[in-house]
C-alpha cells in the first residue's frame, strides 16, 4: 500500500537474479528490488520503477549498503579531508591524492584508487560514501536537454537539469588560482574540451541547493512543496558530477543555481560548493561561470557581493510593484522592490558585473505594456539586463503569456533602452522546470496501487 510504504519508508537493495545478497534467495527473472521484510517486486516493470522514484525509496548500491548514512567524501573541502587523514594517522598528501580521484577524475569506487594503500582504501570506504547521489529517473527531451531526478542517501528527492547549447569561440586558456596556488586549467573558460578545441558546443547544469523550498512562491512547482532541507555541499556538487561522461569526454561550461531551493538560503554551503568546484586539484571551474540566484534576500546578496568570488548574479523579479511582488513571491513583505534594487545595485558595484533580472511572463498578471514601462522605469540607468521567461506550465493554474505579448513587452523595454532578451523554453515535454518532476511523480504515486 503506498500510504504505509509512505508512513513507514523502506530502504530497497537493487540487484540481479545472479547475486541477491543479503541473505536473499535466488530468484528467477528479474531485476528486482527487495525490502528488507523479505518482499520483492520485479523492476522489468517501468510503472513499478517509475513509482519506487516516487515514493523516494533510495536504491542502494553494492559499495554504499554498509553504512548508508555516512557522510560524502564530496562534502569535505581539501582542509576538511587533510585534517580527516591527520586524524587517521595518515599522511596530509594522500588527501591530495584523494582530493584528485574523487573532484578530478570522478572514480567510481574506492578500489580504483589504486595509489592508496589497501587498508587506508578500506578505511576511507568505512567513513565516506564517493556519491552523495544517485540517479533515480533520467529524462531526455527532444530539444537534447536531460533531466535527472536524484535520491539522497535519506531518500530525498531533487532535481538537476542539464541544458546543451552554442559554445562561443575558443579562448586562451587562463591561469586559474586558489589558495592552492596557481596553474593552467584546462577546459571550463578556456575554449577547450574533451569534445575538442573549437566544437561549438557547451553544457549548462541548473542545479539545486534545497530540498522543497520555503519562500513558497505562487507560480512555482518547488514552492509548492514546501522546506524540507538544505543541501549540503556534496550533493551540490554531485549534480555537477553526474552531467560529465566518463574520462572527461563531456565538460560543464556553465553551473546556475536555478533549480529546487532558495540558494542564499542555503547560503554556507552554496559558497563551499562553488569553491569545491574551484580548486584546481579537483575539477578547476572558474567561479565567473557560475551563476546565484535568489529570490531577492537583500543582506545575503550584500554579504554574497563581499565574498568577490567572480559569480553572476540572478535575482527572481517577477514583477515592478511591490503589491503584485507580495501577491506573487511572499518573500517581498520581507525584502521589497527597493531593498532588492538597492543590493542588486551593491552587488553589481562591487563586482563589477551585471546584474540579471528575471521576469517569468504570466498571461494577465504581469505582461502588460503598463508592467513592461513601469519595469523599464525601475532598471533604465542600472547595470542590469532583464531575462524574460516563458512560463512552464505546473499545478499552480497560471499560464504562460503568448509569444506575441513576449515580445511586445520586450519590445517596450528595449525602446526605452533597458537590455533584455526572451528565454527559450527548454525540456517542456520533460518537466524541465524546477520542482515539476518530483511533483508529477508524487502525484502519479497516489493514483497508483502496488
Amino acid at each position: 500500500d503506498v500510504g504505509v510504504l509512505r508512513r513507514e519508508p523502506a530502504q530497497v537493495i537493487s540487484c540481479d537474479n545472479r547475486d541477491t545478497g543479503e541473505g536473499l534467495p535466488r530468484v528467477a527473472g528479474g531485476p528486482f528490488v527487495f525490502f528488507r521484510n523479505g518482499a520483492f517486486l520485479d523492476l522489468t516493470s517501468d510503472r513499478v520503477e517509475g513509482l519506487l522514484s516516487s515514493l523516494a525509496l533510495p536504491l542502494v548500491g553494492r559499495d554504499d549498503r554498509t553504512a548508508p548514512n555516512q557522510v560524502a567524501v564530496t562534502d569535505l573541502t581539501l582542509d576538511m579531508l587533510e585534517a580527516a587523514l591527520r586524524e587517521m594517522r595518515e599522511p596530509t598528501y594522500r588527501a591530495r591524492q584523494i582530493y584528485h580521484a574523487v573532484h578530478g577524475r570522478h572514480v567510481a569506487s574506492w578500489s580504483d584508487l589504486t595509489d592508496l594503500p589497501a587498508s587506508l582504501r578500506e578505511a576511507l570506504a568505512g567513513r565516506y560514501r564517493l556519491r552523495a547521489l544517485q540517479v533515480a529517473t533520467r529524462l531526455r527531451s527532444s530539444d537534447g536537454t536531460v533531466k535527472l531526478l536524484l535520491a539522497a542517501h535519506d531518500g530525498q528527492l531533487i532535481e538537476s537539469v542539464q541544458i546543451p547549447g552554442r559554445r562561443n569561440p575558443p579562448a586562451p586558456s587562463p591561469i586559474r588560482t586558489s589558495s592552492r596556488g596557481s596553474r593552467p586549467v584546462a577546459g571550463i573558460g578556456s575554449g577547450e574540451t574533451g569534445e575538442g578545441r573549437g566544437q561549438k558546443s557547451r553544457l549548462t547544469v541548473c542545479v539545486s541547493s534545497q530540498v522543497g523550498c520555503a519562500l513558497a512562491c505562487g507560480f512555482c512547482a518547488t514552492g509548492q512543496m514546501g522546506f524540507t532541507r538544505n543541501l549540503s555541499v556534496g550533493e551540490i556538487v554531485d549534480q555537477v558530477y553526474r552531467a560529465e561522461k566518463p574520462g572527461g569526454a563531456r565538460r560543464v561550461d556553465n553551473v546556475v543555481f536555478m533549480g529546487m531551493g532558495e540558494p542564499l538560503h542555503n547560503y554556507d554551503a552554496v559558497v563551499t560548493a562553488i569553491q569545491v568546484l574551484e580548486e584546481p586539484l579537483g575539477y578547476g571551474f572558474s567561479p565567473r561561470r557560475a551563476t546565484v540566484s535568489t529570490s531577492g534576500l537583500a543582506p545575503e546578496i550584500r554579504r554574497l557581493a563581499d565574498e568577490d568570488m567572480g559569480v553572476r548574479l540572478a535575482v527572481s523579479l517577477h514583477a515592478p510593484d511591490d503589491a503584485l511582488r507580495s501577491r506573487l513571491m511572499p518573500i517581498n513583505r520581507r525584502y521589497s522592490v527597493a531593498e532588492v534594487l538597492e543590493a542588486a545595485d551593491y552587488f553589481a558595484e562591487r563586482s563589477s558585473r551585471r546584474v540579471s533580472f528575471e521576469y517569468v511572463m504570466l498571461a494577465d498578471v504581469n505582461d502588460s505594456d503598463r508592467r513592461a514601462a513601469h519595469l523599464a522605469e525601475l532598471l533604465h540607468g542600472r547595470n542590469a539586463h532583464v531575462n524574460l521567461i516563458p512560463y512552464n506550465q505546473t499545478f499552480s493554474g497560471y499560464s504562460s503569456s503568448p509569444p506575441e505579448r513576449i515580445r511586445a513587452f520586450a519590445e517596450v523595454l528595449r525602446e526605452r533602452s533597458v537590455p533584455c532578451s526572451i528565454r527559450a523554453s527548454r525540456g517542456q515535454d520533460i518537466a524541465a522546470a524546477c520542482g515539476q518532476l518530483k511533483v508529477e511523480q508524487e502525484r502519479e504515486a497516489q493514483k497508483m496501487p502496488l
